[in-house]
């Protein structure tokens, strides 16, 4: 039989040798391409008017991306790639998302602009929904005593009763050097 030797492979990059660049070698470290509004914004539509443009942002829009999270996304690509600065993109993200809504107006489809304000009730109807799962179950069940099983459910049920209580309590006011006052 050979043995074989495994040799270490001594030519991988070393821990945090990404951060030795010198200054100035990344897109984003040197001036904008498009430094103004103005201009980004005249960027930005005359790429997005483009015909396998719109194609493709027709079939992300069906997919139910919210417009918010592809106008972020563009506008951080064009960052890195050092079109134009962060305050800049930040500036053009509501005429990238007008734009786009006039992309899908004209396609014909429902898109979600993301600008809706949601309702935070998810959490709170998944623990509600747990709790009435629970107190269903116990009494669909004839709990044998002897089981522990019931002893468990009765303090889920308990433990879940009892956070939606500490929610629900008034919130204390901040003391302390930093808080602030109404």
């Amino acid at each position: 039989m050979t043995s074989i030797e495994l040799e270490p492979e001594l030519d991988a990059p070393i821990p945090g040798m990404s951060l030795t660049h010198e200054l100035g070698a990344r897109p984003w470290q040197q001036p904008p391409q498009y430094p103004t509004v103005e201009e980004a914004v005249d960027h930005y539509t005359s790429r997005m008017m483009t015909d396998e443009f719109s194609d493709q942002l027709v079939d992300i829009m069906d997919m139910g991306i919210p417009l918010t999270t592809l106008a972020n996304t563009i506008q951080l690509a064009g960052v890195m790639e050092g079109k134009h600065t962060t305050d800049v993109g930040l500036l053009v993200l509501p005429v990238l998302i007008e734009t786009m809504m006039v992309i899908g107006d004209s396609a014909g489809i429902e898109y979600d602009t993301g600008l809706e304000d949601e309702p935070r009730t998810n959490r709170d109807s998944l623990a509600k929904r747990t709790v009435e799962k629970l107190r269903n179950e116990m009494d669909k069940k004839s709990v044998d005593p002897e089981d522990g099983m019931a002893d468990t459910l009765v303090e889920e049920v308990k433990m879940e009763s009892a956070s939606e209580e500490v929610e629900e309590s008034p919130q204390e006011e901040p003391m302390g050097l930093m808080a602030r006052r109404n």
